[in-house]
């Protein structure tokens, strides 16, 4: 039955009926109320506790609406199935929260950007006026990304990054490594093949997409191909034109034989990751490994813009050869794009109008100049003869080898102590890290400002050599 009277309270902040509500729900939640039980009269309850009618008329149908209640025709409401399914569950133990990275005095990672380089009169004005000229952007696009967005990227890629592509070949989506998860439920049957030193996530995200992965050993040219072909791999990771973590530069001669293992046996696919290609200082980027296949050769190209511009704006893309597009097309063609059209349209007119080149240009400059006097920061306070630095010549990270050092473990370890957040080489090995030379860290300076140069290195003795 219904336990009465009901307590409510006329000068409470909530409202007589949401009060009336909470009370007979949890009366049927407690049990107290069975399944069955006929509810009294809206006009008889409004008596008895002196409310009007359509404040009880309110909470039962506030009720009826979640299921707690149902009415009947000509017999008034009833409380709907039995007690026990209202039954709230033990409440569960604390949820541990999420743990947040260290901030560190010296930011050395690898992923960071220099955020006082971006564009942001140029982006700003352009989204400013997207918002006010554009309506038709808040509607949906392309599910590949808008059309003249990719027509600009294939232009783009063609001419700095030798890239053969139509832009119906092109894939924007929110991040590479979005893609790269789409990319590997379109091959199921695939073994991948992966860089050993290399990116973990890579390897994660494979197997997370149900693709069992292999490691291959990298030399002084790259992928070790001869290892790759008795690996039995059928899918191959790359990252030729900068390798990550240590910087190699893959020769043509090794990429053509990376193109006839793909060539030798059908469903072969190598994903190339140009990863910090744009930012190389000695001379132009080489081109892609896609630009040697051609346009309908067996390569993935991935590219992003998250160095280019900052890791905040989730824009990346895909170059598909013509059978993994029409895989695509039947496996995702329902799909919407991932990237805001506002963000799309913005890098369009960014990239159109010029300003992304020279946003390059100017990055490549600051980028340069930088790791020019952290290198000769770092052999000052070290000694040039102690240290061997390498990775000078592209991408955003240097490799420290100290002779006659305390070791990796330590280094990282007295490192971090003096507040600067590096890693050591060992780390990204996947397995047989023998190869790794000892005493080997890894520095990121795209987050670290240049009033901070002489400083780091300041530390960085006091930590290794005292």
């Amino acid at each position: 039955m219904l336990q009465l009277p009901l307590s409510l309270d006329s000068s409470a902040k909530a409202p007589l009926y949401e009060q009336l509500y909470h009370a007979l729900a949890a009366q049927i939640r407690s049990g107290k109320t069975s399944a069955g039980t006929r509810l009294p009269g809206k006009r008889s309850l409004a008596q008895q506790l002196g409310i009007s009618v359509n404040t009880v008329d309110t909470a039962y149908q506030m009720l009826a609406a979640e299921g707690y209640i149902v009415s009947r025709p000509k017999s008034g409401f009833f409380v709907l199935g039995a007690a026990e399914e209202f039954h709230t569950p033990a409440p569960a133990g604390v949820i541990p929260p999420l743990p947040q990275p260290p901030v560190w005095r010296y930011d050395l990672s690898t992923g960071g950007v220099d955020t006082a380089l971006f564009p942001f009169r140029t982006w700003g004005r352009i989204q400013k006026e997207l918002l006010y000229d554009a309506p038709e952007l808040l509607s949906h696009g392309h599910r590949q990304g808008d059309p003249n967005l990719r027509e600009t990227i294939a232009g783009y890629l063609a001419a700095y990054r030798g890239v053969a592509c139509s832009s119906e070949q092109i894939v924007v989506g929110a991040g590479s490594e979005y893609l790269l998860g789409l990319l590997a439920r379109l091959l199921p049957d695939s073994t991948a093949a992966v860089e050993n030193p290399g990116y973990r996530r890579v390897r994660t995200i494979l197997r997370n997409n149900g693709i069992p992965c292999v490691s291959v050993p990298i030399d002084e040219g790259g992928l070790d191909v001869a290892a790759l072909a008795a690996s039995g791999a059928s899918l191959c990771c790359v990252t030729p034109s900068h390798h990550f973590p240590t910087g190699v530069t893959m020769p043509v001669s090794r990429r053509s034989q990376l193109l006839r293992w793909a060539g030798e046996k059908p469903g072969r696919y190598i994903i190339e990751d140009d990863y910090d290609a744009e930012f190389r200082f000695d001379m132009r980027p080489l081109p892609s490994l896609q630009g040697m296949a051609g346009q309908s050769g067996p390569v993935v190209y991935l590219c992003t813009f998250s160095k280019s511009l900052a890791p905040s704006i989730r824009i990346a893309c895909m170059v598909l050869p013509p059978e993994l597009l029409e895989r695509y097309r039947v496996t995702y063609g329902s799909y919407a794009n991932t990237v805001s059209r506002f963000e799309q349209q913005t890098l369009c007119r960014f990239m159109e109008g010029g300003h992304f080149t020279r946003h390059l240009s100017r990055m490549r400059n600051v980028y340069k100049n930088r790791m020019e006097r952290l290198c000769a920061a770092l052999e000052e306070a070290l000694g040039r003869d102690r240290i061997r630095l390498q990775g000078k010549h592209t991408g955003l990270h240097l490799l420290l080898t100290l002779e006659d050092g305390p070791g990796e473990a330590e280094m990282v370890r007295s490192a971090r102590a003096v507040g600067a957040g590096l890693t050591g080489l060992s780390g990204y090995y996947l397995e047989h890290p023998e190869p790794c030379p000892p005493s080997t860290v890894i520095i990121g300076y795209a987050s670290l400002p240049d009033g901070e140069i002489t400083a780091l290195a300041q530390a960085l003795r006091r930590a290794w050599i005292g």
